[in-house]
């Protein structure tokens, strides 16, 4: 090859990692195509998040008019399985097959629970919401049962998945194949929810029950298109005659004794700190701020930008040796400005502060998941993936669906109580519930940058030691 067109071939693959996302998180065991692939699980889960969490929400308590206490109900059900997350890693990475697979058979199973739970979601909701001869209370069991299945399913498979993922990616790729899977996860809950938006715009029940099992079907098909021939077997590893761990030895194992018990307080705190204003944020722009339905409905895209933003971030900071910890933190700190935004829009009357904090809000929350799913890759042996990535995923999920019924409840009960005059004359009763929430979250960020400083302490290295004085924390 001559000078001239091996110049150009090292200017195209430079270009290539720099302005093509992610196009460095390939390497020679998992090329781009193959990863890309496998991140298509990301979707599906992105996608029954979306439905269940935002579009059924609406649809339920205005189309259908099911009481507001039981949506919120259901879509506080699929987070009732996140706290078995760790148990589900932990069976992954012993599990027994004559096949020789270890993820592959939960990505399966998490995919069936997952697609069960979305075919009989759209009659169960149309059973609760009265518009049958039928009993009602069929319909409420039968949408709970539907619920769960979903949330089964999806905390199955993502745990599975990223596990998966995990084994594959070698050590020096991982931070930006993390970062990739956490786009794809906000790819397919933008995504899908647009295309909600638009199918369900002229509603009927009939749509309902189309779109939803629609969604069924894009789920199974993702989900297998996405396991395809990704996990090698290997019937030596998973014979029947190894000894099977004791689950509550190993998982005593794991959180005594060094930094994985502060770590789940850690992941546990910042994640409650990021979710508790999840279901005030939007109300809180309309009630408080005046803004117009398709001025709330604009939050998602700003949150979602701030954190397809620190998705970048994360990818490009940790493969260049930022310890996954200090960026957790750093996470956590973006989050300070941010709801000191949020909470100053309100007596200001200030949308435009608002807005830059709900970005900033999506910023810090994002950044903080993916460095502390990097930190927690970096806690268990190769062999020991599914459980380190379970602990995280119930951590996380636990603290999201406590947060979050608890910001509903903050909400309601000190408006209710400003509003009786209770607090006093001075206290707007608009404003205060939505500010004793973000208050809150504030303090639940200064207590995670007490958990996680320590963390950062131990793994600091000269390289990354910065003025900020994180480190020094108190233990």
């Amino acid at each position: 090859m001559i000078p001239a067109t091996q110049g150009m071939v090292r200017m195209w693959r430079r270009a290539g990692t720099r302005f093509m996302p992610f196009a460095d998180a390939a390497s020679e065991d998992l090329p781009l195509g193959r990863l890309l692939r496998l991140s298509l699980f990301q979707v599906s889960v992105g996608m029954a998040m979306a439905l269940t969490v935002g579009t059924l929400n609406r649809v339920m308590i205005v189309e259908l008019g099911v009481s507001a206490w039981v949506v919120a109900l259901s879509v506080a059900l699929p987070l009732a399985f996140a706290p078995f997350r760790a148990l589900i890693g932990f069976k992954s990475d012993h599990h027994r097959s004559y096949l020789g697979w270890r993820r592959v058979p939960y990505l399966w199973f998490g995919t069936l629970l997952q697609f069960g739970g979305l075919s009989i979601m759209p009659f169960a909701l149309l059973i609760m919401s009265g518009d049958t001869t039928g009993p009602l209370w069929i319909g409420y069991a039968a949408s709970a049962l539907a619920f769960l299945l979903v949330g089964a399913g999806l905390q199955t498979a993502q745990t599975a998945g990223l596990a998966l993922a995990t084994d594959l990616a070698p050590q020096e790729t991982r931070p930006r194949v993390v970062a990739l899977m956490y786009v794809m996860l906000l790819v397919g809950m933008v995504g899908s929810g647009l295309l909600f938006s638009l199918l369900l715009a002229d509603f009927s029940q009939v749509k309902l029950i189309q779109v939803i099992q629609g969604a069924a079907l894009a789920t199974f098909a993702l989900n297998m298109i996405a396991l395809w021939k990704q996990e090698a077997r290997d019937p030596s590893r998973t014979a029947h005659h190894h000894a099977q761990p004791d689950f509550g030895a190993s998982w005593r194992a794991f959180v005594s004794g060094g930094r994985a018990g502060r770590f789940l307080v850690a992941v546990g705190l910042g994640s409650a700190a990021f979710s508790m204003q999840d279901i005030v944020l939007e109300p809180y722009g309309a009630e408080v701020l005046g803004l117009s339905v398709s001025e709330t409905t604009s939050l998602t895209a700003l949150l979602a930008g701030g954190a397809l933003l620190a998705y970048a971030v994360a990818a490009r900071m940790l493969a260049r040796g930022l310890d996954p910890y200090r960026l957790a933190a750093y996470g956590a700190l973006a989050g300070l400005p941010a709801f000191a935004l949020v909470i100053a829009s309100g007596p200001f009357q200030a949308p435009l502060l608002f807005r830059i904090g709900a970005c900033l809000v999506g910023f810090g929350g994002g950044l903080f998941a993916v460095a502390t799913l990097i930190a927690a890759m970096g806690l268990e042996r190769k062999e020991s993936h599914g459980l380190a990535l379970g602990a995280w995923g119930a951590a996380q999920g636990a603290a999201q669906g406590v947060a979050m019924s608890l910001g509903g409840l903050v909400r309601d009960g000190v408006g209710s109580a400003a509003a009786s005059g209770a607090l006093g004359p001075v206290l707007d009763p608009a404003w205060t519930g939505y500010g004793a929430v973000y208050h809150i979250e504030v303090a639940l960020l200064f207590a995670t940058l007490v958990a996680i400083g320590p963390l950062a302490r131990l793994a600091r290295t000269d390289r990354t030691q910065t003025r900020l004085g994180l480190a020094e924390m108190p233990r």
